[in-house]
C-alpha cells in the first residue's frame, strides 16, 4: 500500500510526475548522464536494491541513464518542479542553483584525499548539502569524484608556466573559469559530449577532470599529455526534488537515506579502483603522465585565495581546514 501524507486528486497527480505507482510500489524517477558501464551507475542500481530492500519492497527507483532526461543542469530544473525525484550531479553545474557550492572550485583548499572525505562527511558538508533547500532540492549525499588535473594535446604542463596561452575546456562554473585564468591558462566553457571533438580539432589544447574520466571518455586518444597537479577535488552530489520529498513520510524519508548511505559506501570504494585501473591503462597506451610540484601550482592561485578575503567563502575556507586537526 502506498503510504503519503495526502491522499487528494492533486497530490496523487503530483506522484504520477516524478513519481509512480508500479505494482503498489512508490517508483521514484531518477536520471543521471552516465552511461551504464560506469560506477556511477552501478552505484545507483546498488542505492535501487537498497531501497527496495529496506522499504519491503514498497519503494523503488526507475533509473534514466546517459543523459536520457537532459544535461544536469536540466535534470536540477526537473527536480525544482517535481518532475523527476532525484538525480545526481556535479557540484559545478550545481553552483547557479546553490552558490555555496562553488567552494568545491576553488583550488588547493583540500590537504589531500582522506582530509576531502572527511570535509564531505563532517558539519560543514552536511551544512553545504542543506543549502540545497531554498532552491527546492534536498542534498542526501556526495559521491567520491576524485582529484581533478589538467591533460593536453600538444605539450606536457610541468608548471603554471606551461599553461600560458593554452585554451582549457573548464565546466560552466565562474571559479573554474578564474581558478584557470589564475594558472595562466585561457579558460573555455564547452559541453562535455562536444570535447572529444574539440580537442581533436584544437579548439581547445586541454582540458581538466579526474583520471577515470579522462580515460572513460577516450580524451587520452587525443589529449596524450596528463598532469597530476590535482588543482580541485569537485564531488558528484545526490539531490532529491523537495516537492517530492516534502510529501513521503518520515519513514520513507528514512528509508531513502540508508539506500544513499549504502550506496555511497560503494561507490566511494569503488572510486578508488576505478582511479588505479584508469592511470594503469593510459600509462599503457602511451600517455605521458607527468607528476608535478603542486606547491608551485598552490602559490600561483594564492592571488585567487586572496580575492576572497572577508566573504562567506574565506568563512568556509577555514572551516575546512579546521576539519581533521582536532
Amino acid at each position: 500500500m502506498l503510504h503519503c501524507k495526502k491522499y487528494s486528486v492533486l497530490i496523487f497527480i503530483l506522484w504520477l510526475v516524478g513519481c509512480g505507482v508500479d505494482d503498489q510500489r512508490m517508483v521514484i524517477r531518477m536520471g543521471h548522464n552516465f552511461d551504464t558501464q560506469h560506477t556511477i551507475h552501478r552505484s545507483i542500481l546498488v542505492m535501487q536494491q537498497a531501497l527496495e530492500r529496506v522499504s519491503n519492497n514498497t519503494m523503488t527507483l526507475q533509473i534514466y541513464p546517459s543523459a536520457q532526461l537532459g544535461s544536469e543542469r536540466e535534470m536540477i530544473e526537473l527536480l525544482q518542479i517535481g518532475s523527476i525525484g532525484m538525480t545526481k550531479v556535479s557540484a559545478s553545474p550545481l553552483v547557479s542553483f546553490v552558490p555555496e557550492m562553488q567552494i568545491f572550485d576553488v583550488p588547493y583548499v583540500f590537504r589531500n584525499h582522506d582530509h576531502f572525505l572527511s570535509v564531505l562527511d563532517s558539519h560543514v558538508g552536511q551544512g553545504l548539502l542543506n543549502a540545497t533547500a531554498p532552491s527546492k532540492l534536498v542534498g542526501l549525499g556526495y559521491f567520491d569524484a576524485g582529484s581533478r588535473s589538467f591533460y593536453t594535446t600538444s605539450k606536457p604542463v610541468h608548471s603554471p608556466a606551461d599553461l600560458a596561452g593554452m585554451k582549457i575546456r573548464v565546466q560552466e562554473s565562474q571559479m573554474a573559469m578564474a581558478m584557470v585564468a589564475s594558472l595562466g591558462g585561457s579558460p573555455t566553457p564547452i559541453a562535455w559530449g562536444e570535447l572529444y571533438t574539440a580537442l581533436q580539432q584544437g579548439v581547445v589544447d586541454g582540458a581538466e577532470n579526474n583520471p577515470p574520466s579522462y580515460y572513460l571518455s577516450r580524451h587520452f586518444e587525443v589529449a596524450p599529455f596528463f598532469t597530476l597537479d590535482e588543482h580541485s577535488a569537485v564531488p558528484d552530489v545526490l539531490l532529491m526534488s523537495k516537492v517530492i520529498w516534502d510529501d513521503l513520510i518520515p519513514t520513507q524519508q528514512s528509508w531513502v537515506k540508508l539506500a544513499v548511505q549504502e550506496a555511497v559506501e560503494f561507490q566511494r570504494q569503488q572510486w578508488q579502483l576505478d582511479t588505479e585501473t584508469a592511470l594503469r591503462e593510459v600509462a599503457n597506451a602511451g600517455v605521458e603522465i607527468i607528476q608535478v610540484d603542486t606547491a608551485v601550482f598552490k602559490d600561483q592561485v594564492s592571488t585567487l585565495h586572496a580575492s576572497f578575503d572577508g566573504t562567506s567563502l574565506a568563512q568556509t575556507i577555514q572551516l575546512i581546514q579546521e576539519v581533521g586537526r582536532d
